[in-house]
């Protein structure tokens, strides 16, 4: 199987979507807010976290079922996956938030 057939499936392609979606929301919290810290962590806190935190199992599904059956393939989307969350947290390290 190759990777183009894996990543359309939903366990693959679904970590990326939301890593950038929490990468969107935050580049446009630090557009709209600036990057000064507030004294409540506010509503697209909780939601940047929630993406973030649902991907876990999102992903440890998509090893389970495919790391066996593709192991080179999988590992290819698994790596694209932690690069797209890797990309996401990157920001709020360089920002200090």
């Amino acid at each position: 199987m190759s990777v183009g057939a894996i990543i359309k499936k939903r366990s693959a392609f679904l970590p990326i979507a939301m890593s950038l979606g929490a990468l969107v929301l935050l580049l446009w919290h630090v557009a709209v807010f600036g990057v000064a810290r507030q004294a409540d962590e506010g509503a697209a806190a909780r939601v940047y976290q929630l993406l973030m935190a649902a991907q876990v199992p999102i992903v440890a599904y998509f090893a389970i079922t495919w790391l066996p059956r593709a192991p080179r393939e999988a590992l290819l989307v698994l790596a694209l996956q932690v690069g797209a969350a890797l990309l996401t947290l990157a920001p709020l390290f360089l920002l200090g938030l």
